[in-house]
């Protein structure tokens, strides 16, 4: 058990410090709930959300307007409500953006989203908590083309289009650097650098220099609360929560089905095993 126990220990080591790697560096992940997954009328409001706010730059070719019947839509409710961008319930959801107006407006193609949630998973979280912190990690930037920042994903090209869901918010990021000598190289000291945006974008800049030497390099973000959004917060958390959950369906639209039959086909093998084993003792009883 003890040896159990060390080889478990030593896994994280044995996949490149992945886990270790993640939560150190980068912003924290934020915990998708899975019940989402499973919850028909949330997926089903997620694909309304998607088809809505995704579906003008973000293309999914791999999933098919009548999967969706797989989360208890019909062909007449998909046709009338969902089909933006194709004429037929058989067909890709196809992006609405021309490939030229997406490399002139975001400098580049917006990614397909069709297995997104499976290419974000790493050994912070699985690709849900990853989209679900994104989502909700927007601020106010107005050093930039878009307006938008986002915390979890710097510098990010696209903007924020759930603002008007969860409105405009601030932030504050803090960090510790060290300060070095132009000539030698050699550690002076650390310097503190806070950068603050207001709800509006506006930027302020403040330095202030540390004391000592046993500080390390860090940074800090610390986000503001949103104002003016037609949700509440934890509304808008619903909201993101049912349309991630859509997402990771789509990239693997199946899941659900399998997990129906998995739970059969134990059930059956544990028929299976009583009778196989009465059989087999059957057998075997006149010959010990």
């Amino acid at each position: 058990m003890k040896t159990l126990r060390t080889l478990l220990a030593a896994l994280p080591l044995a996949l490149g410090l992945s886990v270790a790697q993640a939560s150190e560096g980068g912003f924290p992940l934020d915990r998708f709930p899975v019940e989402k997954l499973t919850d028909i009328p949330s997926l089903q409001n997620g694909a309304k959300l998607f088809v809505n706010y995704c579906l003008n730059c973000h293309g999914a070719s791999s999933m098919r307007y009548n999967r969706l019947q797989d989360i208890d839509l019909t062909e007449d409710q998909i046709r009338k409500n969902l089909l933006f961008t194709a004429e037929k319930v058989g067909e890709p959801m196809k992006v609405a953006l021309a490939p030229g107006d997406a490399k002139a407006w975001f400098g580049a193609l917006p990614p397909d989203l069709s297995v997104i949630a499976r290419a974000r998973a790493s050994g912070a979280g699985s690709g849900a908590d990853w989209l679900y912190t994104y989502l909700r990690s927007y601020y106010r930037d107005g050093t930039r083309a878009t307006g938008w920042n986002n915390a979890l994903f710097e510098n990010v090209g696209m903007p924020h289009v759930l603002w008007e869901l969860q409105g405009a918010r601030g932030v504050t990021i803090q960090d510790t650097k060290a300060v070095k000598d132009e000539k030698t190289g050699a550690l002076t000291g650390y310097q503190k650098v806070t950068i603050s945006f207001d709800p509006a974008g506006n930027r302020t800049e403040k330095v202030e220099k540390l004391e000592g030497k046993h500080h390390h390099d860090k940074r800090e973000i610390v986000l503001g609360k949103p104002e003016g959004g037609t949700l509440p917060q934890a509304q808008y958390d619903s909201a993101v929560a049912d349309l991630v959950g859509y997402i990771t369906f789509m990239s693997d639209p199946s899941a659900r089905s399998r997990t129906q039959l998995g739970v059969w086909v134990l059930l059956f093998l544990s028929v299976f095993t009583v009778f196989a084993w009465w059989l087999n003792r059957e057998y075997w009883k006149d010959i010990k």
